[in-house]
């Protein structure tokens, strides 16, 4: 077998590493992150490359054999945070343990070790694989070495070979020093040609091949300023080359056999991931972890097809999986479902289980506990054949959900790989991507959905202890839980749709555009193709002399917030940008819509995304139900097309006032703010007076308009700059209506410095109810990348809590609804806002029951408010 080299740049991998992730310290104070980083990485090396020749090379110290080409090598960067100091000697500890040769050298980079045992291992013919962030390494590809490089974070690696070269940069492997010599690097302050950028640099090496073969042909170049640059900049851009290149002839004192690696000594890594407190990285490693969990393989299933379902040997607690080939689980086809116990694993055709007397009585009784992936798939799944699934205890989705937002991926294989099992993708394995989506052989996709299920099984505990230590069990079983059972029936249900209605508005809309277009060109003096920005752009920064705010590699921004700034400035502006409004409205929520109708019964049945936003609000797809906007009429009207079932039922609204106020007057437990709420007052008015220091008969619609402005912005840490776009005021007007809000309410102010100060120590904030959001960058250099992160610090406890709140009355409403024995169904839930469809004659107990349910669904330190409204349609319910 032919030796495999991995060598990997240390001093980049763990920059990447620490300033990815938030800072974290193990019992003694230590700090670890860039460690825990750099060994999550290690492990994916070890598990995928498989090496037989390991090493990983560090700087040895700021000044290089290059200072004396140019002293400002590298000059002007930041000095290494003491944090991420500190935590070298922790990592060369660990590689120790792992038995990996690290290596530095005096006066040179870990570049330049890099480049010697690279070219080595071309000679002797192997394949040699380099692991770093520096994209000076990229020079050492070639058809025997591959660089994979760091792209974002720590998970993003992008892999580079002479082919994804050629097709990403445009130029050779032989060309990166060259284009890195023209370009220059302000990361190490190497000078290049001032002016020349990347896009520039890959045209001139795609002319001329070479640095210096560019300079022998520099008087060809017609582009006259160009020409200047290179020539008054020759020498920087010659300096430049030697700067960037790799020393292959370094005096290193290891060659290729000092990097043999065989294996690592399972008990001294478990012995130092103790020390560091990587509790979650133990089960990476090989052997049993401490609580006697293996790693899962993607082994041979033992499992039985059932001919009937009275054949299976269940327990009392059963994992259940239902497979469908598409998202849309209201339309998809399901293939089949699948049972797994601790010792037994099924597969239940569907035609089995749906006219099975025996799944559905099992299915229907709440004792027999079930653990699932999706309980609201499931649940709308088993509808469609009139199959009420209950006593479902654990949903996988929503506990990974819940143990961390920010993932974007909570598919089965990859919870299974974060726990630091196999990592196993076999979705698209089995069943193809995109175009290229097929059912595979029967076989195949038994073993496939059967897997599945043993493995919803057997990762429950492994998640459940995680979601534990959150403090976060509860939230999954009292609140994430039912509420998916609740969605379940809602999206099932689906609402009614006039498609006449709608399609009238189609036509009406289509008259409108074809009005406006035409107002359009005549006052633009031509006809030109509207939609086109490369047409547009030139009619009004060229025709029409409007002046030119922002321009793109393409030509002129024509962009809404362009438009907007120009308003003012030309009738044609407001004219586009209410085109674009309505032919957005006609080709999203109109046509869109139609789209979606079932044609058998005129509803819609929008999914639910409970599992995707990091606040823990609710989102909808397929249609978004959620964002019809509703700032122009002609988009509020479409409300008109929703419907109740029967023609003498009603939509019923019900709205909370001002929640996420609310929420922040309890959590900054500001007497101001509290007051105002228990007394009933206008809270904007509230605001104005004690902000201008007026009576309330005093404050002027302008005031309240900006006290309104501050009150919902200082939610989500609005700047002075915001405050002023926001208003039309100067930022020093902006800054002072701020400062003087934050006087008036000590306690809001005191609650935005102390949660920034509580999600830089535990690096994430939490709901009330224990939702968690974690905020790695709370603690970046970068000032805009801290500063959003600070913002988001303050807004989510209040969000989040706001999503709960109406979270919490949708389960108890619908408990409440049945226990009363009314025909009324929840439809939708819209932000802050219950939708309802009821016969006329439960308006009445509708009007007593939802504000009642809905203002006490949490105890806070303020009264919840809720309005309500009814009306023939959607559109009337306000």
């Amino acid at each position: 077998m032919a030796d495999k080299i991995v060598l990997i740049d240390g001093n980049s991998l763990a920059y990447r590493a620490f300033f990815a992730l938030p800072l974290l310290n193990n019992d003694k104070g230590v700090y670890t992150n860039a460690v825990y980083g750099f060994t999550t990485i290690l492990l994916k090396i070890l598990e995928e490359q498989k090496p037989t020749h390991l090493l990983v090379a560090f700087d040895a110290g700021k000044t290089t054999f290059r200072h004396k080409t140019y002293k400002d090598y590298k000059g002007g960067r930041e000095k290494t945070p003491s944090e991420l100091r500190e935590q070298f000697p922790v990592l060369k500890e660990l590689l120790d343990a792992f038995g990996i040769k690290h290596y530095q050298l005096e006066n040179y980079e870990a570049d330049d070790i890099i480049g010697v045992l690279a070219e080595e291992g071309l000679k002797q013919k192997e394949e040699v694989t380099v692991i770093t962030g520096d994209k000076d390494l990229l020079q050492l590809v070639s058809a025997k070495t591959s660089v994979h490089l760091t792209k974002k974070g720590i998970s993003d690696v992008m892999k580079y070979t002479p082919d994804t070269l050629e097709e990403e940069l445009e130029i050779t492997p032989e060309q990166v020093i060259d284009m890195k010599a023209l370009m220059g690097d302000k990361s190490d302050n190497i000078p290049g040609v001032p002016g020349i950028g990347q896009k520039t640099a890959v045209k001139l090496l795609k002319e001329y091949q070479t640095l210096e073969n560019l300079y022998d042909h520099v008087e060809d170049i017609n582009a006259k300023k160009l020409k200047e640059k290179l020539v008054t900049y020759k020498d920087d851009a010659f300096m430049s080359k030697e700067l960037v290149t790799i020393n292959k002839e370094a005096p290193i004192e290891i060659s290729l056999k000092d990097t043999n690696y065989k294996d690592y000594d399972y008990d001294k890594v478990r012995k130092i991931f103790t020390e560091l407190s990587f509790q979650s990285l133990l089960s990476r490693i090989k052997g049993e972890t401490e609580e006697g969990s293996a790693i899962v393989e993607l082994s041979e299933l033992n499992f039985e097809v059932l001919d009937s379902f009275e054949d299976a040997e269940l327990e009392t607690v059963t994992a259940l999986e239902v497979e469908m080939l598409e998202e849309n689980y209201h339309t998809a086809d399901i293939i089949g479902l699948s049972l797994a116990t601790s010792t037994k694993n099924y597969f239940l055709p569907l035609e089995e289980a749906v006219k099975s007397k025996a799944f559905r009585n099992w299915a229907e009784d709440a004792s027999m506990k079930k653990i699932v992936f999706d309980a609201k798939k499931v649940t709308v799944a088993l509808l469609r054949y009139d199959i009420r699934v209950e006593g479902i205890i654990f949903d996988l989705l929503l506990a990974s959900y819940l143990i961390n937002p920010s993932e974007n991926n909570h598919d089965i294989p990859a919870i299974s790989h974060r726990l630091g099992n196999s990592d196993i993708q076999f979705d698209e394995e089995i069943y193809g991507k995109g175009a290229k989506l097929k059912v595979p052989e029967e076989s195949i996709y038994q073993e496939h959905i059967a897997r599945k299920a043993k493995m919803i099984f057997d990762l429950k505990n492994d998640v459940l202890v995680s979601l534990e230590e959150n403090n976060q069990a509860t939230l999954l079983t009292e609140l994430e839980l039912p509420l998916a059972v609740v969605l379940g029936e809602m999206e099932a249900y689906g609402v009614k749709v006039d498609v006449g209605r709608l399609e009238d508005m189609g036509k009406s809309l289509k008259s409108r555009l074809e009005t406006i277009e035409t107002e359009i060109y005549d006052l633009a003096g031509e006809k030109f193709n509207l939609n086109s920005p490369k047409q547009l752009g030139p009619i009004l920064f060229e025709k029409l002399g409007l002046p030119v705010v922002k321009k793109t590699k393409t030509g002129y921004s024509t962009s809404a917030d362009v438009l907007e700034q120009l308003e003012s400035q030309h009738e044609i502006i407001a004219k586009i940008l209410l085109y674009r409004q309505l032919k957005k409205l006609d080709s999203t929520y109109i046509t869109g819509l139609l789209r979606v109708v079932h044609e058998e019964n005129n509803r819609i049945h929008t999914r639910f995304n409970q599992a995707l936003t990091q606040t823990g609000r609710l989102s909808s797809i397929d249609p978004n139900l959620q964002n019809i906007p509703i700032r122009l009429e002609e988009g509020k009207k479409i409300r008109q097309a929703f419907i109740p079932t029967h023609e003498e039922w009603k939509i019923f609204a019900a709205d909370y006032s001002q929640i996420e106020l609310r929420v922040l007057a309890h959590i900054a437990d500001d007497d101001g703010l509290k007051e105002a709420f228990k007394q009933g007052m206008d809270i904007h008015t509230k605001t104005a007076m004690d902000v201008f220091g007026v009576e309330a008969k005093e404050v002027t619609d302008n005031m309240r308009r900006q006290a309104k402005a501050v009150n919902f912005g200082i939610v989500y840490g609005i700047s002075d700059y915001g405050l002023s776009q926001n208003l039309g005021i100067t930022r020093k007007e902006a800054k002072r209506f701020i400062d003087r809000y934050l006087e008036s309410y000590p306690g809001v102010q005191d609650y935005m410095k102390e949660i920034i100060q509580e999600a830089k120590q535990k690096g994430y904030v939490t709901t009330l109810m224990k939702r968690r959001r974690y905020l790695p960058d709370i603690t970046s250099r970068n000032f805009n990348v801290r500063s959003f992160a600070e913002r988001t610090a303050m807004n989510t406890p209040i969000q989040g809590t706001a999503a709960d709140i109406i979270k919490v009355a949708m389960i108890e409403l619908n408990r409440r609804l049945k226990a009363e024995k009314l025909e009324a169904r929840m439809l939708l839930q819209v932000h802050d806002e219950l939708i309802l469809e009821a016969p006329e004659n439960e308006i009445d107990k509708l009007k007593e029951i939802v504000p009642e349910v809905m203002e006490n669904a949490i105890e806070l330190s303020v009264p919840l408010y809720v309005d309500v409204a009814y009306g023939a349609t959607w559109y009337d319910a306000k």
